[in-house]
This record gives C-alpha cells, sequence and structure tokens, in this order.
C-alpha cells in the first residue's frame, strides 16, 4: 500500500486531518516518508542546503560554537546538530575546529536524525573525523553544557495553519475531494481561538507548537548548564507582534515546486519558521535571544570573506575559483539566500553570543 493509500484509509476512517498531521506522515511515514527512504540533497536530489553549496559555511558555524565555548569556559560540552543531512556541516566544523585548544577534547558531538539513509550518510561523512560521535532521534537528557547547531531543521517540522472566517478561525484540514482522486484542503466547521484578532478574511496564519517546545528544551538547558544555539533557517520575524499572514507551506521536488497534495512522500514539504515565535519560546525558558540577524550578516560578521580569500590562494584552476566564488554568493547574495535565511542566538542570561 502506497503513502496516498494510507492516508486516504486515515481520511475515511477518522475524518479530515490537520496539515500537521499530513507533513508528519509525508515527511516521516516508517515505510513511505519522504526522509525515511531516500537522500534528498545535491544537484541530483530535490535541493541543496548551504554546507552543501560551500565549505565556508560549516566551518563558520563550526568556529562560532567554538568561540561560545572558549568565551563560556564550558569545559567538557555536547555539540549537537540537528537535522545534519549528509553530515557536510559537521565535518567542516569539525576540520575547522581542529586547531581549537582543547576543544575536540571537550566535546563530544551528537547527531539528532530520524533518518536511517541520512544516518548512513552522515557516518560515512563524519568516519575519523571525531573520536566520540553518537545519533538520537531527539536531544539526550544531560546536564553538560550544549552546542547545538540546527540548520534548515525547523522548516521541516509540522505546521498548523488557520484561516479567518466571518466568524473567526477555522483550522486548514486535509481531506478527499467530492469527485475524483487525490487529496485536497478543507476547514474545520468549528472555529478555534488562534487569536484575539480577525484579519480579513482568507487570511491564513500558521503555528508550529513542535518548533516552540524544542525550542524550549534547548533553551532550558543552556540557561541552566551554559552553551548555545545558533538556529539557521529561511522564515520570517512577527512585525510589531502581529502574525504574519498567508501560507508557506511548500514542496519541491527536483529543484521546482511541487504541489502540496500530490503524490506525498515523494516531495520534501516544508513551511517558513517563524523567528519570533523560536526566540519568545527560548526566553520564555530562561535564556538569552539575540537580535535576529540574516544569514548574510553572520557569514559576513564571522569573516567569510577572509576566508573566501583564503581558499582562493590555493585554488589549483581558475574553475575551482569560479565555484569557490559563486558559492559564497549564494549564501551572501541579497537575491539568493542572504536575506532568505535568518540567524538565531541562544545563550544563558548574561552571555554574549559571538558576533551578535
Amino acid at each position: 500500500m502506497t503513502l496516498e493509500s494510507r492516508i486516504i484509509a486515515e481520511i475515511r476512517e477518522k475524518g479530515a486531518i490537520t496539515v500537521a498531521r499530513y507533513m508528519e506522515l509525508v515527511l516521516g511515514d516508517p515505510e513511505g516518508g519522504y526522509y525515511m527512504t531516500k537522500d534528498p540533497l545535491g544537484e541530483g536530489g530535490d535541493f541543496v542546503t548551504s554546507p552543501e553549496i560551500s565549505q565556508v559555511f560549516g566551518e563558520l558555524c563550526g568556529i562560532w560554537a567554538a568561540e561560545a565555548w572558549s568565551t563560556q569556559q564550558l569545559g567538557h560540552a555536547d555539540l549537537v546538530e540537528f537535522g545534519p543531512g549528509r553530515g557536510t556541516l559537521m565535518a567542516d566544523a569539525l576540520r575547522a575546529t581542529k586547531r581549537v585548544g582543547g576543544f575536540h577534547d571537550h566535546v563530544d558531538v551528537q547527531m539528532v536524525e530520524m533518518s536511517p539513509v541520512l544516518r548512513t550518510a552522515q557516518q560515512r561523512s563524519l568516519y575519523g573525523k571525531h573520536p566520540r560521535v553518537s545519533w538520537h532521534n531527539a536531544l539526550p537528557e544531560s546536564d553538560r553544557p550544549l552546542l547545538v547547531i540546527a540548520n534548515e531543521f525547523f522548516d521541516a517540522l509540522p505546521i498548523h495553519q488557520y484561516i479567518a472566517g466571518e466568524d473567526g478561525w477555522h483550522e486548514r484540514l486535509v481531506t478527499l475531494p467530492k469527485r475524483g482522486d487525490g487529496l485536497v484542503f478543507t476547514q474545520s466547521r468549528e472555529t478555534v481561538p488562534i487569536l484575539p484578532y480577525l484579519l480579513p478574511v482568507g487570511s491564513i496564519v500558521e503555528a508550529c507548537p513542535l518548533a516552540v517546545e524544542i525550542m524550549a528544551g534547548i533553551a532550558k538547558r543552556i540557561a541552566k548548564h551554559g552553551g548555545a544555539a545558533l538556529i539557521i533557517d529561511y522564515g520570517y520575524m512577527r512585525l510589531h507582534g502581529v502574525q504574519a499572514s498567508g501560507s508557506t507551506l511548500q514542496a519541491v521536488r527536483d529543484h521546482q515546486y511541487h504541489d502540496v497534495l500530490h503524490n506525498p512522500g515523494k516531495a520534501d514539504v516544508t513551511a517558513h519558521v517563524d523567528f519570533s515565535a523560536l526566540a519568545d519560546a527560548a526566553r520564555r525558558a530562561g535564556a538569552q535571544a539575540a537580535n535576529i540577524l540574516s544569514q548574510r550578516e553572520f557569514l559576513q560578521r564571522m569573516g567569510g570573506k577572509l576566508r573566501v580569500e583564503q581558499l582562493l590562494r590555493h585554488a589549483d584552476t581558475p574553475a575551482i575559483s569560479d565555484n569557490i566564488k559563486a558559492g559564497f554568493e549564494r549564501l551572501i547574495g541579497q537575491d539568493a539566500m542572504g536575506e532568505l535565511f535568518l540567524v538565531l542566538a541562544v545563550t544563558p542570561v548574561g552571555a554574549q553570543a559571538p558576533v551578535f
């Protein structure tokens, strides 16, 4: 039975499902979930992430974590990456921090990854890079300081969507069409008290309770035991406390936008990250959230251009030089990833986040 058939069977048995439930099944179903059955990264996959575009990205993330470790004098700590892809970012981070005195001796690397396919790729990437690497489905409980890197992790967490109607907010649902095959969107008959005000009829707002829960868990441990978290993703900030209006739910297959409800499990389904909600969750958990930067600002402040110049001096051919320059420009370009991606840093209250 295909994943779509199982989704249809669940709807027939229990009724329309939430967008969040749909995302859970599409991405994480053990038999047909997108991340459970394939390696989606690279030019031959469905999309490319920053670590795959330029080694500079992972190197600077690693240096940032090492700087936070050194500044806070953390001693033994856990270096955790959420959603590590192929392990490229961590491999670059470990290479860049190999000469930071005591850092590798004092950190255990932990990879939070649910995909068996990607775990295998990560094990290949990290083989021989560090003596203490372990894999987990969620952040392990510990009283040690915590250093977190999460690049394009939160965008894949399941969201709820709510639509403004004449009588209040209704949750957006996935159901079966009255005629024909496939899946369609609908909305709940009953209203839900999601916001104290109404936007124009038809407006859509989104919420990701799981993202808030995970962020709170990270921040609580950092507040209590020390450390820092670096969150990088495409997303938005609320203006004057007002939630953004409009659906950001999207699917990508073969580097092209794809119908979210078509052929579930065969395309990546994500949504933009509410960085204001993440920062609020961190503060409620007792940690400090720095002002949010664009990816462009973060990489430039971290000395990205200097690192590119170093790499260019050792480039053997013009083609390699062009790839180095084009890759970094893609990361910081205002018309590329530089402004679309945002960066949030979380530290204990009173501790300065490097470059923020």
